[in-house]
């Protein structure tokens, strides 16, 4: 059976509340709402301003997690201390409550015991503390996964330093200070993003919805403190209650698009085998890839 998905091309806040309301759902409370807020020096991520009332309309919380990388990539979100400072400097606390997940430990691990690569996801433990979830995805590129959209959000975006080490070692060490790059491939990291994916989706189960917003489509993600410019014009919004369906579709319009900057974006997405993510996720039962696009 398809997906839903809805589509809009006006990117607007009150559009984006029209997204979530197409979908027919009502989260109950406590709802989290994971963001990306942004690394220091990041140019391209989507402000407080913009998702305002989206968050407002579901009375959510902000959460964000810990990173796992520091000081040679430019980041400064690898610790609680100078990731709350920017939490508050890019204006989240402005508006919102905002809970760093993973600030006091221990972690929660959750097993994943059809997992490809990952059989346990490791998560801020603050997790726990929400009834459902809010998914508010930043479309755009990614330097290792390809791209980033809901399915990233769920996994990397959810986990703990422990657990995005495990993620992008692919299930090899759950140490930050270890190089990544040595342990994961274009197979196993994709495949592990999906498994981390499937511990989130089945944990809220049918209390959880997903918004995509296709603006800003840089290579690089919200993450770079130095991030490349936009290669393409914005295209849109998109909602659903499948994970794997809305990240398929916002690729499959970026493919179709007839913007000259798509090649530049899809080598990023293919040189990195961002797609398996996707696949992977369907395999794991997460969601579809069949979807229908009802625009509005």
């Amino acid at each position: 059976m398809k997906s839903k998905v809805y589509f809009t091309r006006t990117l607007t806040p009150e559009k984006v509340v029209e997204a979530y309301e197409k979908l027919g759902i009502v989260l109950p409370e406590n709802v989290a709402v994971k963001v990306h807020s942004g690394e220091k020096g990041n140019q391209n991520y989507l402000h407080p301003e913009f998702w305002k009332a989206m968050i407002e309309r579901v009375k959510g919380t902000v959460v964000e997690c810990n990173t796992a990388y520091g000081d040679a990539s430019g980041g400064v979100r690898d610790n609680t201390e100078s990731h709350w400072a920017l939490i508050k400097e890019h204006g989240w606390t402005k508006y919102f409550d905002v809970d760093l997940m993973d600030a006091e430990g221990p972690d929660i691990i959750w097993q994943i015991p059809d997992g490809k690569v990952l059989k346990e996801n490791h998560l801020g433990k603050n997790i726990l503390n929400y009834d459902s979830m809010l998914v508010l995805a930043h479309f755009k590129g990614h330097p290792m996964g390809g791209y980033g959209g809901a399915l990233k959000q769920l996994s990397i975006g959810c986990a703990s330093r422990a657990g995005k080490a495990l993620i992008h070692s692919a299930g090899v060490t759950d140490d930050r200070y270890e190089t990544w790059e040595k342990h994961a491939d274009k197979v196993k990291f994709p495949e592990a993003m999906a498994d981390a994916a499937s511990s989130v989706v089945r944990h809220f189960k049918d209390r959880i919805a997903y918004i995509n917003v296709m603006k800003n489509l840089s290579v690089d993600c919200d993450c770079c403190a130095v991030a490349e410019d936009p290669c393409m014009k914005d295209i849109g919004l998109l909602s659903s209650l499948d994970p794997v369906a809305i990240d398929q579709a916002c690729i499959d319009l970026v493919m179709n698009s007839d913007d000259p900057g798509k090649e530049h974006f899809m080598e990023r997405v293919t040189s990195r085998n961002g797609i398996h993510t996707i696949e992977a996720a369907e395999a794991l039962g997460i969601g579809v890839r069949d979807y229908e696009l009802i625009e509005f």
